[in-house]
């Protein structure tokens, strides 16, 4: 138990000096992933602002994956007072996505927090920053659960009991990273 508890605290003194790097990979059909449980450890109290990287917020299911993003933000031990969604916006009629995220963006000045949202056509990985200097990168970005079974079985509302697609998980500090612009 006291090894446990040294462990526990050498982690803990590693993630304050930002020398904590993990690897998580989600397995194929995992269950027990839910936003909460990959980003609730990086979130304090110092955290206002993020910065979400992902092409994919354009379809119904993915733009509910943000909504959800961003209510685990607002129940989270922190203050966000400002989210940047950087997207690419839906090819043809953009409409629907449009509206749901100027809605989102609505619901969320309701609670004091201001969205901004760019498009880029360029943009291919996916990242979200969080301004105390963790880094997260999903490979699937927010997208990486899997469809439920049907609107009434279990993982529909839980994501934790939702089945999630293979991806992996990096999360590192900003203050052993180094940016080069080409």
């Amino acid at each position: 138990m006291e090894r446990a508890e040294q462990i526990k605290n050498h982690l803990k003194q590693e993630k304050e000096e930002g020398k904590y790097h993990e690897q998580i990979k989600i397995m194929e059909n995992a269950t027990g992933y839910s936003y909460e449980k990959l980003f609730k450890p990086y979130i304090n109290e110092t955290l206002t602002e993020i910065w979400v990287e992902d092409p994919y917020i354009r379809y119904f299911h993915q733009l509910y994956n943000f909504l959800r993003f961003c209510e685990m933000l607002l129940k989270a031990p922190c203050k966000v007072k400002r989210i940047h969604l950087l997207t690419s916006q839906e090819e043809g009629d953009s409409s629907t996505q449009v509206n749901a995220l100027a809605e989102i963006k609505q619901s969320l000045q309701n609670h004091g927090v201001t969205l901004t949202i760019e498009y880029s056509t360029t943009i291919h990985d996916r990242e979200i920053r969080f301004n105390n200097g963790w880094i997260i990168k999903i490979g699937r970005g927010l997208d990486y659960f899997k469809k439920p079974q049907g609107k009434f079985s279990i993982g529909y509302c839980d994501f934790d009991l939702r089945q999630c697609q293979e991806t992996t998980v990096d999360i590192f500090h900003t203050k052993h990273t180094r940016t080069t612009d080409l």
